[in-house]
């Protein structure tokens, strides 16, 4: 695991640096498939994730996180993919040429709202330089983002393409570093410090033995859902409560619903772009099973990504003959998704922590220790 964080003027920052545990270190195990060996998208063989995080002064809070989906010329040997959108409010680049042909070409970048373009621009000058490309005019970069503007001085565009070149570079399978870091950095989820989670599923040898593995960047709202669990209720801190209880409590008079959510979906199994994007569909399920609403100022889209070996898509050959799991076969792979996409936004919340930021606004991290006692569960 290789984390960068780029911080300057350190004694006017107000940030925690007590790590939080992640959601099965407090005995609360969502679903019923195994997670692999890190729980994180790198469980899937060959992914690897890259993440800067960017901490300077008092109001800059961002960063980018890369997620590489096999070590291979990711233009050359391009993966199957889908897009699904739960609610279109956001700037997700690529996504036409990924709906229209079924498959990516780059990395995946994570990053705030008005930095999209770096983002852009780091894929391109990465992929140009890369052996074997030469001759490449024409690139579909991937990019992804949620609004950090809460906690960080988003008009600042304060990401560079730079940034972007080094969360790739410094890329790294293993365990994969959760909360206020990377592209989740400023970020908000349920009134909450959100940011960046993961989790995996393997299946049963009997189901395919194939893994599955999600990251996600969280900073949306709706009313807290943990492992069942009607969390923001019982804290008292959830989107409608104003409208609901009709009259004003001493939180902020009306928590905003509205946000986004970015999710990224890796297989190992033999799928295409059609049975990638009703993966891609079912992760919006696991968005629901925490509590989100994919509200009307909401962005939530999954991006869908199959790298088994046999099914990369290379030019250099006149055909392209992929072997498929039936449509029968997908039902497995829907709960993995299910289960691995909702644990990853529960890590996203577990492990950020206490972050002040832009107009000296702090963002309170989960309350981890009372969530475990709500939910009866021994720390």
């Amino acid at each position: 695991m290789k984390r960068l964080v780029l911080i300057t003027t350190l004694s006017l920052i107000s940030i925690s640096l007590l790590s939080q545990g992640r959601i099965r270190d407090y005995g609360i195990e969502p679903g019923i498939f195994r997670t692999g060996e890190h729980n994180a998208i790198t469980d899937v063989p060959g992914v690897k994730v890259g993440q800067i995080t960017i901490i300077k002064g008092d109001n800059i809070r961002t960063g980018v996180t890369a997620i590489i989906p096999h070590e291979g010329n990711l233009f050359r040997l391009k993966c199957p993919a889908a897009v699904y959108a739960g609610n279109g409010f956001g700037k997700l680049a690529g996504v036409t040429q990924i709906e229209e042909l079924g498959n990516t070409e780059s990395p995946i970048i994570l990053t705030n709202t008005l930095s999209v373009a770096q983002g852009i621009e780091g894929v391109i000058t990465y992929t140009l330089a890369q052996q074997g490309n030469e001759s490449v005019g024409s690139v579909n970069a991937v990019v992804g983002e949620t609004n950090d503007g809460g906690l960080n001085d988003i008009r600042g565009r304060h990401v560079t393409a730079e940034h972007v070149l080094k969360a790739i570079e410094i890329a790294s399978g293993g365990p994969v570093e959760e909360g206020s870091v990377g592209a989740g950095t400023g970020t908000i989820c349920f009134g909450f410090k959100g940011g960046i989670g993961t989790s995996s599923r393997v299946l049963p040898k009997s189901l395919g033995g194939y893994t599955v593995g999600v990251l996600v960047q969280s900073n949306y709202g709706g009313i807290l859902e943990v492992d069942g669990v009607p969390i923001g209720e019982m804290l008292g801190q959830y989107s409608f409560k104003k409208a609901v209880e009709e009259e004003k409590s001493g939180q902020d008079p009306q928590l905003s619903p509205d946000g986004s959510c970015m999710m990224v979906v890796i297989t190992d199994a033999p799928v295409d772009a059609r049975n990638l994007k009703r993966m891609a569909k079912r992760a919006m399920m696991g968005l629901a099973k925490t509590g989100g609403i994919a509200s009307n100022g909401s962005g939530d889209y999954v991006i869908a990504l199959s790298v088994n070996k046999d099914n990369l898509i290379s030019e250099s050959t006149a055909t392209y003959n992929p072997t498929l799991l039936h449509n029968d076969d997908m039902s497995a792979l829907f709960e993995a998704t299910i289960e691995a996409t909702a644990e990853a936004l529960w890590n996203s919340l577990f492990m950020a922590t206490d972050v002040t930021g832009m107009g000296g606004r702090t963002v309170k991290a989960l309350p981890v220790e009372k969530v475990v006692k709500l939910m009866g569960k021994q720390e």
